[in-house]
C-alpha cells in the first residue's frame, strides 16, 4: 500500500511537473482552431494568391477537417499529459511531416517562400512537443498508475 505522505507528494510533484506540457498542448490546440478554422472558407482566395486554383477541394477540405482533429487531440493531451503522452509522439510525427513535406516541395521548387512560411509555427511546435514528451518522462513511474 502506498503511503498517504508518498501520495501527497506526488500529487503536488505531478501537477506541478505537468504545467509546462498542459501549457504547450493548449495553446497549441487553441492556436490551431483559430487558424485553420477560417480556411474552411478561403479556397477560392488560396487559388488567387498562389496560382494554380486548387483543383481537388476534396483533398484540401479533408486536410484542413484533419488538421482540425488533431487540434482535439492536442486538447485531449492537454487534459492529462501523463495519461496521453503516448500520443505525444503521434503529435510530433504530425508536426514534422508536414514541415518536411512542405520543406521538399519548396526545394523542388513547387512553393512560393509564403507557403513554406505557414510551416514555422508547426516547427516550433514540434521542438515544443519534443521538449512536452521528454519533461512528461521525468514524472516518477508511480504517478502512471495513481493519476488515472
Amino acid at each position: 500500500m502506498i503511503e498517504l505522505d508518498a501520495m501527497t507528494k506526488l500529487a503536488e510533484l505531478t501537477e506541478f511537473d505537468v504545467m509546462f506540457e498542459k501549457i504547450v498542448f493548449r495553446l497549441a490546440g487553441l492556436w490551431g482552431v483559430l487558424t485553420l478554422t477560417p480556411l474552411y472558407f478561403m479556397l477560392d482566395r488560396i487559388g488567387k494568391q498562389y496560382p494554380p486554383s486548387i483543383t481537388h477541394p476534396d483533398f484540401y477540405y479533408g486536410f484542413v477537417g484533419l488538421a482540425l482533429a488533431w487540434q482535439a487531440a492536442f486538447l485531449m493531451i492537454a487534459s492529462d499529459p501523463i495519461r496521453f503522452r503516448p500520443f505525444m509522439v503521434a503529435a510530433i510525427l504530425e508536426k514534422f511531416i508536414y514541415v518536411i513535406s512542405l520543406s521538399a516541395l519548396y526545394t523542388q521548387g513547387r512553393l512560393q517562400g509564403g507557403q513554406l512560411a505557414v510551416t514555422a509555427p508547426d516547427f516550433a511546435l514540434g521542438i515544443l512537443f519534443i521538449a512536452a514528451y521528454l519533461k512528461a518522462s521525468e514524472v516518477p513511474e508511480l504517478s502512471r498508475w495513481t493519476l488515472r
